[in-house]
């Protein structure tokens, strides 16, 4: 072997070594994989095509020119690779060298192959683990945050782009899995917080740990910053590789067919009976949902987040779809501030990358009260309706019982676009329940009988009958049809197959203005 080729060998094998057999066996005590291992379980194996493995940071002050700080790699790994057969760009950040911070050659590493995904189409996944911009480079180091959150904003909408936190992200670095479309963490080593806790105790004179401030379970149910957890790195890369199977590589392709073997005429008659008779009783869109969708295969975003509103992806007849729907289950599956918010991101997503939409509406209402109001319920309600309104993807609704009020409209109605609309023969498509109304629209009536009880029952009944079903909706055509529940999936396959050939759009602009 001549030296040339000597020499190459051995900085590859040095590339390898990341900060060093020490620092890789705490990392393991850590319970968290090295930046190369967690690259090797994501991507199908041998597709890994690494990129600037020989770059080296240009610091040199604090110490930082001698050689034993002239890690090859600077702190994260970066290239091409596959899953399932399909190209992805990636980067995994090394907490063995320099706690994976942030310096100037890292940040443009980082850079080169998100242009690279952008040029060729492809999805962007970023495995952070970092403890932050490197404070011996200063300005420059956060100069190089501000070039990825950049990037991160061209690409959005016309690649995914797929953040999982398997470690530290502190500081100027959430910014850029918060512009990403979806955020995964691992439970108990990954944090996303602004500020750590020396700061606050600083700022505010709070007690708090990294845990507490931004943990996955503080990000997952409280924030909603996150869509999915994971008890470790492994599980967290598997849900990566299970997501990118629902969706497109780019905004100019359709997302991938999978074959089933569930037939598209599969009826199901526990359907007919899974909404109970009275209208206050709660049950399970879920468990409604699996039964419609292909194999019974529901990939649930954001489930402990906002639990009155569920979105995930399923397929239909082998076509990725985009699930919608009110959770009876949990607060009656009521329209508040965080299901609002939860429901148009996905539906944002949705849209922006071909995948139609199929919402499941057994909605009461808006949350009413002063919190939310005072919590800006009418902009952040609005958020969901202009996505809805925005989307020209395949748009289906089936009402399983409720769709009261403005939730109607909002909930992906006739009037704002929507391609299908079937309702449940049990379906209650009005203004608001029986109940209520009767007590507002015959008041006088109710207020001057010799029997005021027995009169509100009976005017009561007399409005559910008028009102509290589908058919006067269907009569205007605001639904296309009733159907029995158990028809329910042959009827959406069938839709799809012909809303295959959609073709919509919005009025020529720069960009709406969404109610942020």
């Amino acid at each position: 072997m001549n030296e040339a080729m000597k020499k190459l060998q051995e900085m590859r094998e040095r590339s390898m070594q990341g900060g060093g057999p020490e620092r890789i066996e705490a990392q393991h005590k850590k319970g968290k994989l090295t930046a190369r291992e967690r690259i090797d379980l994501l991507v199908d194996p041998g597709t890994f095509v690494e990129i600037d493995r020989f770059v080296v940071h240009r610091c040199r002050d604090f110490g930082m020119d001698g050689e034993k700080n002239q890690i090859l790699g600077d702190g994260v790994v970066t290239g091409s690779a596959r899953i399932d057969g399909r190209a992805v760009y990636l980067y995994s950040q090394d907490f063995t060298v320099f706690g994976g911070s942030l310096s100037e050659t890292h940040a443009a590493k980082i850079c080169k192959i998100m242009d690279l995904a952008m040029k060729m189409g492809v999805p962007i996944i970023g495995l952070n683990d970092s403890g932050g911009a490197r404070i011996q480079e200063g300005v420059v180091s956060l100069g190089g945050y501000a070039d990825i959150f950049l990037r991160n904003t061209m690409a959005s909408g016309v690649v995914p782009q797929i953040s999982a936190i398997m470690g530290p992200c502190a500081g100027g670095a959430v910014y850029s899995p918060s512009i990403t479309d979806f955020i995964l963490m691992v439970e108990g080593t990954s944090f996303l917080h602004i500020t750590g806790p020396d700061v606050v105790k600083t700022v505010t004179h709070e007690d708090t740990t990294s845990e507490e401030l931004g943990g996955a379970r503080v990000h997952s149910e409280v924030s909603g910053v996150a869509h999915f957890t994971a008890p470790d790195d492994a599980t967290c890369l598997m849900q990566v590789r299970e997501l990118l199977s629902y969706v497109p590589l780019n905004n100019g392709d359709d997302p991938p067919f999978r074959a089933t073997d569930d037939d598209p005429n599969r009826m199901d008659e526990a359907l007919d009976s899974i909404v109970p008779q009275s209208s206050d009783q709660p049950y399970d869109m879920k468990q409604v949902v699996k039964r419609v969708v292909d194999d019974g295969k529901f990939f649930e975003v954001h489930a402990r987040y906002a639990k009155n509103m569920i979105v995930g992806f399923a397929r239909l007849g082998g076509r990725s779809v985009g699930i919608v729907g009110n959770q009876p289950n949990h607060l009656a599956g009521v329209l508040d501030i965080k299901a609002s918010i939860k429901a148009a991101r996905f539906i944002r997503f949705c849209d922006a990358f071909n995948i139609p939409l199929v919402t499941f509406e057994d909605v009461p209402g808006f949350m009413p009260g002063r919190d939310q109001e005072w919590g800006g319920i009418i902009t952040h309600g609005a958020k969901l309706l202009y996505a809805y309104c925005e989307a020209t993807v395949p748009k289906i609704t089936v009402i399983t019982r409720k769709a009261y009020g403005g939730a109607y409209d909002v909930m992906n109605s006739k009037h704002i676009r929507a391609d299908l609309n079937v309702a449940w023969p049990n379906a209650e498509i009005a203004v608001m329940g029986a109940e209520g109304a009767a007590k507002i629209v015959f008041r006088r009536e109710i207020a001057a009988a010799k029997d005021p009880k027995a009169e509100e029952q009976r005017l009561v009944a007399e409005y559910k009958a008028k009102f509290n079903n589908p058919y006067m909706a269907a009569e205007h055509g605001y639904v296309d049809d009733v159907i029995e529940p158990h028809r329910t999936r042959p009827v959406l396959i069938q839709a799809l197959e012909l809303l295959a050939s959609k073709r919509d759009s919005n009025p020529p602009r720069k960009h709406g203005n969404i109610p942020l």
